[in-house]
């Protein structure tokens, strides 16, 4: 339940980083899409609240319930695919419930890391073993295949990612790991060859033109290619300074219309134009930062659990951050997902609250035994 700390233990270091990250996020909004800013404010503000909460909540209580946290994230995901899901682009991604719309393959990844957290835990002299990393993968497949449905390719390598970290972090053999990159290598290889082979066997239409898109962008130049040319011509012609905040001048890319989605997915674009290198290279350092925090803090856990649920967060924040990045630069093909605690969507930012609230209560249980008053 509810303890009692020094505040002095408390990570003010963290808090402070992921607070100034979501300031700019609000800033870019203001400018991409000013009806939304007052909402992402509000978020803010439920955001930091929650934090601080789950951050007093001692951890090893609230993962007791780990089995319920899996049956709510299927519940949740599975109402997407029925008639209270809500349909946008051709994606199935939000549901309504009580007048709220959020999207639960957001909240899946904080409710996923709790579950492995105490399962784990709980057979955590199993976990070189095969059979139980099988029985992970078993249990991670119903989630994944409920957000493959949607279809939602980017937040299933998300989720996939933040597993891997997971699992590698609770410690399986290095057999292991070198077996499944032997094989994910070669079989992403395989894929981006089969999309240049014409008619592609495993991917969907769209997908097959995103990697066409990614590889030779002139020829997609007014289609699937458009958005992220527009968004590096942007990003470009912020130079080092940028071109000022809110700004109205004629030769802004997003003012003049020329970017979709530039208060959520290619929100980065926004800060490029507009702060320049300077200001892109300070959200990159922060997101950085606050993953490496995550990590830290993981290293000095009292348990498994503990490591588990800072790592997995570090993972998230950090490989979000960087697959976002790399859309809006043009590194890696386009893929709809969100800048950690920048873009706009209140369950992203209200589910990485929670994430950082409980990787601060990580923090606080370690420094409390160290300090010798458990």
């Amino acid at each position: 339940m509810l303890k009692k700390y020094r505040i002095i233990d408390y990570d003010f270091f963290l808090v402070i980083m992921v607070i100034g990250l979501t300031i700019i996020g609000i800033m870019a909004i203001n400018s991409a899409e000013p009806a939304s800013k007052n909402k992402q404010v509000a978020g803010l503000v439920m955001g930091i609240v929650l934090m601080i909460f789950i951050s007093l909540f001692d951890y090893l209580f609230l993962i007791k319930f780990y089995v319920l946290f899996y049956i709510i994230n299927v519940i949740l995901l599975a109402l997407v695919l029925s008639p209270l899901g809500s349909n946008t682009n051709g994606a199935q991604r939000w549901i309504n419930l009580f007048g709220i719309t959020f999207q639960p393959s957001e909240a899946a990844k904080i409710l996923l890391i709790l579950f492995y957290a105490q399962f784990i835990m709980k057979y955590k002299d199993r976990i070189k073993s095969f059979g139980f990393i099988m029985v992970c993968l078993l249990l991670l497949a119903l989630p994944l295949g409920l957000i493959a449905m949607q279809p939602d390719l980017s937040t299933c390598i998300m989720i996939m990612t933040i597993f891997a970290s997971i699992m590698f972090i609770s410690g399986i053999s290095w057999k292991i790991v070198i077996a499944v990159l032997s094989v994910s290598i070669p079989s992403v290889l395989f894929v981006i060859y089969n999309a240049v082979q014409g008619e592609s066997s495993l991917l969907h239409e769209y997908q097959q033109r995103r990697i066409l898109a990614w590889l030779h962008p002139e020829d997609y130049a007014n289609s699937d290619a458009y958005q992220t040319l527009n968004s590096m011509m942007a990003i470009g012609s912020g130079q080092l300074y940028g071109k000022g905040y809110n700004t109205n001048e004629i030769s802004s890319v997003l003012n003049g219309g020329f970017i979709s989605e530039s208060s959520t997915d290619l929100i980065f674009t926004v800060i490029g134009e507009e702060f320049g290198f300077v200001g892109a290279c300070l959200v990159i350092m922060l997101i950085l930062a606050i993953s490496v925090r995550c990590f830290m803090i993981s290293l000095r856990a009292l348990n498994r659990a503990g490591e588990i649920i800072a790592a997995g967060v570090g993972a998230w924040i950090g490989f979000q951050g960087f697959i976002n990045i790399g859309v809006a630069t043009g590194v890696i093909p386009n893929t709809g997902i969100p800048l950690p605690f920048v873009s706009y969507g209140l369950t992203s930012l209200l589910s990485s609250f929670m994430g950082i609230g409980f990787v601060l209560n990580v923090r606080l249980q370690s420094n409390k035994y160290n300090s010798g008053r458990v």
